[in-house]
């Protein structure tokens, strides 16, 4: 059905939403530039990391390749696609290998920012049930998917387009599955924190928001970058009205109508998408216009200021105090011992797992250097150490630890949504420390390679240096668990506070707005202030708590009172040098590799189980393959003969063709070329003071997906550009354009991109 009647409604629901959030915005971006300039000043007391950390993210490397299968909805037919994991986590989707290998557009650009990994058709099911209330298929009817194997990957979100693929085998699903999952944990920490206002402006405009609409507590839909959030903050209110007026004219069986209010949620979603980017990106230019005179103002009038504000909570914590006392003595000190342990033990537990995997993949390097041999095989197995980190399958022991996290009754309690938050965090912080981790022990070995002597002095060497990386890695690791547990405990608490003590303070504090002088009214908000005083409230409390789980040696974390200081002066220095490349720097080669070979060369980072060098299921004539605009790249409307049956009900038939690609010989991972592609979005800094980010520390949201409907569109995709990753949909002509349900075509003429 076409839409074009509800573009208006959609258009002006998006821009009151975005209207609203603006206004929060710009309030959050004085404050936030304010602390920045004061943390500039007065600078940070806590604890000296013992590890280095990379400052150069690694880019000349291939997270995975390989073949799977994926359902195209538009023909109902199962197609052979070659799948590329770069390092920036995008999904990348080609025809084939060969269309990869000569460098023509992909077919498809997913970034998987809020998607779930689903392995199981009736968990898909139960959730597209549930999407559109009312309507079920009735018992033995066919479903709405079915799978020619017992091993499907579903990407699944709440707005957007679904995503579906299968393979051959439990092992294969296995590390697809981790795969998906370290794209979907990366893409969803979307925000750049780098920026030390943008960011804390940005999650505490959506965060004051949400709570204007009495939306307290954690927001699973925080994922992914500032445009993607603001889609799904507008999302969240336009669906619930979308399904009420939709939902009644939908028509057909069952299975039709999920199918249509699924292309039509997906629509909606990219036409806010839209709008949100330009609407936001004005307001940050705006923003970023007034920058330098605020922070003169900032930086001269500095002590006023302070004053002012201090002024100001003294009177809110004359007020609050009391209140917030007696609400945290009844209804969370109690709880917070609880709520600690339940948080440390599969935290402790994955962190010393990311302890245990390092020593072992160090380990079984210096064994085999003694039984094979020298500083070639150093080289080779540093190449691969130096990728650990970013090693889905290798990671998945200690990320699954957190699976283990359980709040139970406690969630209800302090009305948490999910526990995905704090898992995707701590998962974040181990795949960190494992690089800080690896990166120390590559910078003190290459250090030592030149006084060494022969293959007992290396394998000494190694030895030592891989227990000198352990102390420091324990206490690196002990002071991130705890400031992660202080975080934690203030993101459970505070809103859960904050609802409380709302209807007896919120309609009190407007009282004390005449208290801020009107030239510092763009630093100091009352309502900011008076989180900071609930948050003094419990602050205490919580950082007792952790103290004292300090001293219990089954967590393995060390006491306050015990501070490392740098042992190792020019370890830090070291840190500053050109990053290593142990492959061209003991090769031997005596001439730089050309940028354009040595791209053809990176490094895949997960091996491959089984890919396809025989002949696809889905064949494609080569000539056409030269050329990216053809019109022969379509899909054929008629299956060949080795081609899967067009409807997925003829399963057998399917498996025998599925099984017939099983015996194509592996590629050679080294042989993997990587497209270009923005970098990899840092990890979360963790220099800013818990009383000035505590509230930030919410979960991370998804991403929508835009088709590019010309060629030229398709060519770039293929550039260096946020397209990679899918981040960017606007139509080719800047207009906003009907929402089609079925929008997306698999031919030619353009390319599927997600972004």
């Amino acid at each position: 059905p076409c839409l074009t009647w509800l573009c208006s409604p959609i258009a002006e629901k998006t821009g009151k939403v975005l209207g609203e959030f603006c206004r929060c915005y710009k309030e959050q971006y004085g404050v936030a530039l304010f602390n920045s300039v004061r943390y500039e000043i007065e600078g940070n007391g806590g604890p000296q990391a013992q590890l280095l950390h990379r400052k150069v993210p690694l880019e000349d490397h291939v997270i995975y390749s390989g073949n799977l299968f994926q359902y195209i909805e538009e023909n109902k037919k199962w197609r052979n696609r070659f799948c590329v994991v770069p390092h920036n986590y995008g999904l990348v989707l080609y025809e084939n290998k060969l269309a990869y290998e000569r460098d023509l557009p992909p077919r498809i650009l997913v970034n998987s920012a809020g998607y779930k990994i689903l392995t199981s058709v009736d968990q898909y099911l139960e959730l597209v049930n549930s999407s559109l209330p009312g309507v079920t298929p009735k018992s033995g009817h066919s479903p709405i998917l079915k799978c020619p194997t017992d091993f499907p990957l579903i990407l699944w979100h709440p707005y957007a387009r679904h995503y579906y693929f299968c393979v051959m085998t439990g092992k294969e699903q296995e590390k697809w599955r981790a795969v998906f999952q370290d794209c979907v944990r990366h893409c969803n920490n979307g925000i750049s924190e780098d920026s030390k206002v943008e960011a804390p402006a940005f999650t505490d405009a959506v965060r004051m928001y949400r709570q204007s609409k009495e939306q307290y507590g954690t927001w699973d839909m925080l994922c992914g970058n500032e445009t993607q959030v603001l889609s799904n903050l507008v999302m969240e209110e336009l669906l619930p009205e979308l399904r009420t007026t939709i939902g009644p004219r939908l028509k057909g069986k069952a299975q039709e109508r999920q199918r249509t209010w699924i292309q039509i949620s997906d629509a909606v979603y990219r036409m806010v998408y839209e709008q949100t980017k330009a609407q936001y990106d004005a307001a940050m230019a705006k923003c970023e216009q007034e920058r330098p005179q605020m922070e003169s103002t900032i930086r001269t009038d500095m002590d006023q200021i302070i004053t002012s504000k201090e002024h100001l909570a003294s009177k809110i914590r004359a007020f609050v105090l009391p209140k917030a006392e007696v609400c945290v003595r009844n209804h969370v000190q109690p709880y917070i011992s609880s709520i600690l342990e339940a948080l440390m033990t599969p935290t402790s537990q994955g962190f010393a797992e990311v302890r245990e995997v390092f020593f072992k993949e160090v380990t079984d390097m210096n064994m085999n250097i003694v039984n094979e041999g020298g500083l070639e095989k150093l080289v080779e197995y540093m190449e691969k150490l130096s990728h650990l980190a970013f090693h889905p399958v290798k990671m998945q022991s200690c990320y699954e630890k957190m699976d283990q996290l359980k709040l139970e009754g406690l969630q209800q309690r302090f009305d948490v949504s999910s526990t995905s938050v704090f898992k995707q965090r701590a998962q974040i912080h181990m795949r960190q420390q494992m690089d800080d981790a690896v990166y120390t022990f590559e910078t003190l070995l290459h250090q030592e390679l030149g006084k060494l002597q022969g293959k007992d002095d290396l394998c000494k060497s190694i030895q030592r240096i891989l227990e000198r990386v352990l102390k420091k890695y324990d206490y690196d690791s002990s002071t991130v668990r705890k400031k992660f547990f202080r975080e934690a405990l203030l993101q459970i608490t505070i809103p859960f506070l904050l609802k409380k003590l709302a209807p007896t303070c919120k309609g009190e504090l407007a009282k004390f707005q005449e208290l801020i002088f009107e030239d510092f009214a763009s630093f100091i908000l009352v309502e900011n202030t008076y989180e900071e005083v609930v948050l003094q409230s419990v602050m205490k409390d919580i950082m007792q708590a952790v103290k004292e789980a300090a001293v219990q040696r089954k967590h393995n974390l060390y006491r306050d009172s015990m501070v490392m200081h740098n042992s190792d002066p020019n370890l830090h220095l070291l840190g500053e040098g050109i990053p290593i490349d142990w492959g061209e720097e003991y090769s031997g080669q005596p001439e730089a590799e050309p940028a354009a070979d040595k791209r053809r060369r990176a490094k895949q980072v997960v091996s491959v189980i089984q890919d396809d060098e025989g002949v696809l299921p889905y064949k494609v004539d080569a000539e056409a393959l030269l050329q990216p605009g053809s019109p022969e790249l379509r899909e054929p409307e008629e299956p060949d003969p080795g081609v899967l049956p067009s409807s997925p009900d003829g399963v057998e038939e399917i498996r025998e063709a599925l099984a017939k690609e099983s015996l194509g010989d592996a590629d050679d991972p080294s042989g993997a070329r990587m497209p270009q592609a923005v970098p990899a979005s840092p990890l979360p800094r963790a220099d800013v003071p818990s009383e000035a980010r505590v509230l930030h520390a919410a979960p991370a949201s998804p991403t929508p997906g835009a088709e590019t409907p010309s060629p030229s569109a398709g060519m770039a995709c293929h550039q260096s550009s946020d397209k990679e990753t899918g981040e960017e949909a606007a139509p080719p002509d800047g207009e906003c354009s009907p929402p089609q349900p079925a929008d997306t075509t698999e031919s030619g003429e353009g390319v599927q991109t997600e972004f």
